[in-house]
C-alpha cells in the first residue's frame, strides 16, 4: 500500500510553481462551461487517444465505460484541488504510483495532454480563449511531472505489480467468499490498507479490497469479496476462481492504519465486508501487546448477515482489550437493534477515541456525522476513500 512504514513516506513536489490565483479562475470557469457536457468529453477524449497514438490503446481495458468515469473524477477531482498545493501533489503521487500498474511511462503523458485539451477546447467552444488553454496546459504540467517523479521514485524500490497464487479458498454465504494469495515476491504493506487486485479472466479491470488479516510471516493476505451483480472482478474472485489461479496485486495504498491513532483507545466500526481491514487492525493491536483498548461495532440489516461475528467473539475471549457490539437493523433479534450510526450515538460520546470506520460509504458518511455531532474531531476518524480509492484520497 512486513516493514511498518513501507509507503507513501514522501511526496515530489512540483515541478512549475504554484498557478496563480487567475490561471485558478480561468481552469474552474472554463470547468463549469464544460461539466455538462463530461460524458461526450470523455468519449471523444479516447476516440481521438486511441486514433492519434494506438500504441497506447492495449493499457486500457476493452470496455470503456468504467475508464471514462475514472477519468472524469480523477479531473473533477484535480481541479478541485487546484488551488490546495499540498493535497494536489499527494493526489497525483498517488495516481503516479497507481498508474504503474497500467504500464503507463512518462513518454504517454504528452500525448494525453495533447488530447486532452484538444477535447476541451472542442466542447468549451467559443469560451476557449489562449489565456485558458495556457492555464490548462500550465496545470496539466504540473500534474505530469509528480506523477512521472513519483512513478520513478516508486520504481526504484518495489515491483509495479505482484504475482499471487490463490491457495485458500472458503465460501462464507450470502454471496462472500474468503480468499487467501501468497505472492510470488514479498509484500509489504500495513493492516488497514487496501490492495488492487486483477483477475486473468478481465486484464486491466482492477478492483480494491483489504487484506483481512495483519502482515503474517508466511506473507499471505486474505481479502473477504462480496459478489456485486455485474462487478466482472467480485463476480471472478466469488464464482469462478479457484485455488492455484494467479491473479495480480497493485501497490497497497491507503492511510487508515494504526500508526495513524494518536489516542489509547480506538473505536471500529465495520458494515458487511468493511470488517476485513478493521479486523486486520485488531490482529495488529494484538501484535503490538494489546497496547489499545478496542471497542468494535458491527452492523448488518439482518442477523444472518451480521458477517463475521463469531470469529470477532473467539477474538475478544482471547484479548481483555477488545469488547464488540453488534447491531441489526432490519430485524427483531436478541441484542442492539439500529443502524450503526445511531447504536454509536446512543453508546457514545467518543471524541477520547481514535476512529475507524469500514463499510458502505452512506453508513461511513452517516457515522462520521453522528460522531462530529458528539465531539469526535475529524482528524481523529479514519476510512477508507469512496469509489475508485486511488481518485478519493486525500
Amino acid at each position: 500500500m512486513a516493514a511498518a512504514h513501507p509507503v507513501d513516506t514522501g511526496e515530489p513536489e512540483p515541478a512549475e510553481p504554484p498557478l496563480s490565483d487567475h490561471e485558478i479562475h480561468l481552469i474552474r470557469t472554463s470547468l463549469s462551461v464544460v461539466e455538462p457536457l463530461a460524458g461526450d468529453i470523455t468519449v471523444y477524449f479516447y476516440a481521438i487517444l486511441f486514433t492519434r497514438y494506438p500504441a497506447v490503446r492495449p493499457l486500457f481495458p476493452e470496455g470503456m465505460d468504467a475508464q471514462r468515469g475514472r477519468l472524469l473524477r480523477g479531473l473533477l477531482r484535480i481541479v478541485d484541488l487546484v488551488d490546495d498545493p499540498e493535497n494536489l501533489v499527494r493526489f497525483c503521487g498517488h495516481l503516479g504510483r497507481d498508474h504503474r500498474k497500467f504500464g503507463t511511462l512518462a513518454a504517454h503523458f504528452p500525448a494525453v495532454g495533447e488530447c486532452l485539451l484538444a477535447s476541451l477546447a472542442r466542447y468549451a467552444g467559443p469560451a476557449w480563449t489562449a489565456d485558458i488553454a495556457a492555464a490548462w496546459a500550465k496545470a496539466y504540467g504540473v500534474v505530469a511531472d509528480v506523477m512521472i517523479s513519483a512513478a520513478a521514485e516508486d520504481e526504484a524500490v518495489r515491483p509495479a505489480v505482484w504475482p499471487a497464487t490463490l491457495v485458500h479458498r472458503v465460501a462464507r454465504g450470502h454471496g462472500i467468499a474468503e480468499i487467501t494469495v501468497r505472492p510470488h515476491e514479498p509484500y509489504e504493506y500495513d493492516a488497514g490498507q487496501y490492495v488492487s487486485i486483477e483477475t486473468p479472466w478481465w486484464p486491466k479491470h482492477w478492483r480494491s479490497y483489504s487484506p483481512a488479516n495483519a502482515p503474517r510471516e508466511d506473507g499471505t493476505l486474505t481479502f473477504h469479496v462480496r459478489a456485486v451483480p455485474g462487478g466482472s472482478v467480485s463476480e471472478a474472485l466469488v464464482h469462478r476462481a479457484v485455488v492455484g489461479d494467479v491473479l495480480r496485486l497493485g501497490a497497497p495504498m491507503g492511510g487508515m492504519v494504526l500508526d495513524a491513532a494518536v489516542h489509547g483507545e480506538l473505536l471500529c466500526v465495520a458494515g458487511g465486508t468493511g470488517l476485513a481491514p478493521v479486523r486486520a487492525l485488531i490482529e495488529e493491536v494484538a501484535r503490538r501487546g494489546g497496547r489499545h483498548q478496542v471497542d468494535l461495532f458491527l452492523g448488518a440489516r439482518t442477523g444472518d448477515e451480521l458477517y463475521g461475528v463469531d470469529d470477532m467473539l473467539r477474538m475478544a475471549q482471547r484479548h481483555h482489550w477488545l469488547t464488540i457490539r453488534g447491531a441489526v437493523s432490519h430485524e427483531y433479534v436478541p441484542g442492539i437493534r439500529g443502524s450503526l450510526p445511531d447504536v454509536l450515538a446512543e453508546y457514545g460520546p467518543w471524541y477520547q477515541h481514535d476512529v475507524f470506520l469500514s463499510g458502505p460509504a452512506p453508513m461511513v458518511v452517516s457515522a462520521k456525522e453522528v460522531l462530529v455531532q458528539g465531539g469526535t474531531l475529524p482528524e481523529h476518524i479514519h476510512h477508507d476513500p469512496f469509489e475508485t480509492p486511488v481518485l478519493s484520497t486525500p
